[in-house]
């Protein structure tokens, strides 16, 4: 729980910890909008679960659908995916602080194979943090385990910024801070990129880079103005945003 001191809320220690960590080793450039500078104030009334970043929004945009395919690097076999996001109307607090609950199903030949919880929060400076993930995988239509799962404040787990105020090329950040579950890198690689998929044709977007160092997975994903992620690509995977509202 927060400290109260003079009427205001402090962040909780886990919180108060990855904040100086991104302090000391972000690697932004002038003007990339870091709210790594507040560490030593910031406040979880800092913090809101109201998340409309104008490239990653989840108040104008409450659901997605994105279609695509896998191949297997082994046998070859393609498998036809579908993942259904939907902005759940409950919120809940993470590490003390309210966060908003992104839904994600994903299908596999129709088949649904994993849900998760994904947890926002946005920071008064604009910036989207990410404070875990709660995962239900599936087989025969069973639960069966919930790899990767971890919540911030929950064993050695921290809040990861997920996507800064102002992007810019060549910034790194920790997206995902929990050691030993989910240690996921990110850095713009690109911005003003253009871009068509069923949903229709984007401008201004930026190209990311996500890389687990756990396993050298590497995953891109484009993120456009009013609407969010349209494109995710894998080294053998592609998956396309097709219809959101």
């Amino acid at each position: 729980m927060g400290i109260s001191i003079d009427g205001r809320v402090l962040v909780t220690a886990a919180l108060a910890t990855v904040l100086l960590i991104l302090a000391g080793c972000s690697r932004e450039k002038p003007g990339g909008g870091s709210s790594a500078s507040t560490a030593t104030t910031t406040l979880v009334a800092d913090f809101s679960a109201r998340v409309d970043h104008p490239l990653f929004s989840l108040v104008s945009v409450r659901s997605q659908t994105f279609e695509g395919t896998e191949r297997n690097p082994k046998s070859g076999e393609v498998t036809r995916t579908r993942m259904e996001k939907r902005v759940l109307d409950q919120t809940e607090k993470i590490d003390g602080v309210e966060v908003t609950a992104l839904e994600v199903k994903e299908y596999e030949d129709d088949e649904l194979v994993e849900r998760t919880l994904d947890y926002f929060a946005q920071h008064r400076d604009g910036s989207v943090w990410y404070f875990g993930e709660r995962i239900d995988d599936y087989e025969g239509g069973k639960v069966t385990g919930h790899g990767g799962q971890w919540l911030a404040g929950e064993g050695n787990a921290h809040p990861g910024l997920y996507l800064p105020v102002n992007p810019v090329v060549g910034q790194e950040f920790a997206q995902e801070q929990a050691p030993g579950v989910a240690e996921d890198r990110s850095t713009i690689l690109g911005i003003g990129a253009e871009l068509t998929t069923p949903a229709g044709h984007f401008t201004g977007c930026i190209r990311v880079k996500d890389v687990d160092p756990r396993s050298n997975g590497e995953e891109f994903k484009f993120y456009c103005p009013k609407v969010g992620i349209v494109r995710e690509e894998e080294p053998d995977a592609t998956s396309d945003l097709v219809r959101y509202g």
